[in-house]
């Protein structure tokens, strides 16, 4: 499979590897260090173009290519490469007549530099593809505790003689919970679809924490149809909970904040610190550190994840592209599964009580600890 062309984590590196590359032949002519840097500018400069209009033309191409067989798509990439490079030359030749250089010698550099830029994508794709991704979550997963499904059954069983419907409304929720969590699915999700998910579980955790849990969601501005990776919030609640709120003798606060702001969709967790000292042992941030790869493996740069310790508590800031539509690299390989595996898709789809989104190989809950 190709790489998607319009990523900027794509772009980024090709820019990075190309212009390194003709920093190291620079350095390899030999010049006087006092020169090297007038050397680089003088090769950038006609490299550069060449690259940019290269990098143009098959992202506005990109929806077209991934779509295309590996192989057909790798030919029309070598196409577009040769095309441009005669391109830039010819116009080099009337601009600058004589120094532009011999033609055969620039389309085989050219041509190498693609060579070697879609192996190494291919490499990459290779190493973030979901099984290897699922076969890593599932042996952190052996060595985890789904304390989350315990305190929630002792929760249920504490109501069933008190308020048997609100008992049975909490084991619809936690079977609908359970449900999300151990299905086998690779597509993302409507925001507004992990946003009820994340509501079922904080009322599960209220029904054993009481007044000692408040949530504050702030969603006038969340863009409902925004499509994220399945459970990019519930392990970060499940962790503003655990180290947030169980520890304190008094009521915390868990805010929860989405809103969309120049093309990218925002999620701000926040959760207090005891102030009595009281907490769980440290982490080791496996929550954290799943939820970034998620996020670098469905849209790479694009997206990103950062944590701090402010005056107020612990705050985690997720940043996503705002996206709508399925990117066209992942449609057939969505439509694989969802072949290989008609009849369990079937059978949670007649279980399911709303719309939600999975994500494959992900832990149980209460897995997710940092």
């Amino acid at each position: 499979m190709l790489p998607d062309l319009r990523n900027l984590g794509t772009i980024l590196r090709v820019l990075f590897a190309v212009n390194g590359v003709v920093l190291v032949v620079a350095f390899a002519r030999e010049q006087p260090w006092n020169v090297l840097f007038d050397e680089w500018i003088a090769l950038t400069s006609v490299v550069e173009p060449y690259l940019l209009l290269e990098i143009a033309v098959l992202a506005m191409a990109a929806h077209r290519l991934v779509r295309l067989p590996y192989r057909i798509g790798v030919a029309v990439i070598v196409v577009v490469t040769v095309v441009v490079g005669v391109a830039i030359h010819y116009f080099f030749a009337r601009l600058l007549p004589g120094q532009a250089g011999s033609l055969a010698r620039q389309l085989a550099l050219a041509l190498a530099a693609v060579a070697a830029l879609l192996y190494y994508f291919h490499l990459r794709i290779k190493a973030l593809s979901p099984a290897i991704v699922e076969a890593r979550l599932q042996a952190l997963q052996a060595r985890i505790r789904p304390h989350f499904l315990f305190n929630s059954i002792n929760a249920v069983l504490s109501l069933i003689r008190s308020e048997p419907q609100r008992a049975e409304t909490a084991l619809e929720d936690m079977a609908e919970l359970f449900r999300v969590l151990m299905r086998d699915n690779r597509e993302l999700t409507p925001l507004a679809d992990e946003v009820l998910l994340c509501r079922q579980y904080l009322d599960l955790e209220k029904l054993r924490l009481g007044d000692r849990l408040i949530v504050d969601w702030n969603v006038k501005s969340m863009p409902a149809d925004a499509l994220v990776p399945p459970l990019v919030l519930q392990p970060l609640l499940e962790n503003a909970v655990y180290h947030g709120i169980e520890p304190a003798s008094t009521p915390g606060t868990v805010s929860i904040n989405l809103f969309l702001s120049r093309g990218e969709v925002h999620a701000i967790l926040k959760n207090p610190i005891p102030a009595n000292g009281r907490r769980h042992q440290n982490g080791n941030k496996m929550a954290l550190d799943n939820v970034r790869e998620r996020l670098a493996l469905h849209f790479d740069a694009e997206a990103g994840l950062e944590s701090r310790v402010t005056k107020e508590g612990y705050e985690v800031h997720i940043r996503m592209p705002y996206r709508t539509v399925m990117p066209a690299a992942a449609v057939p390989a969505a439509a694989a599964a969802a072949r290989a595996r008609p009849g369990q898709r079937n059978e949670g789809a007649q279980r399911s009580r709303a719309p939600m989104g999975t994500l494959e190989g992900m832990p149980q809950t209460g897995a997710l600890r940092g």
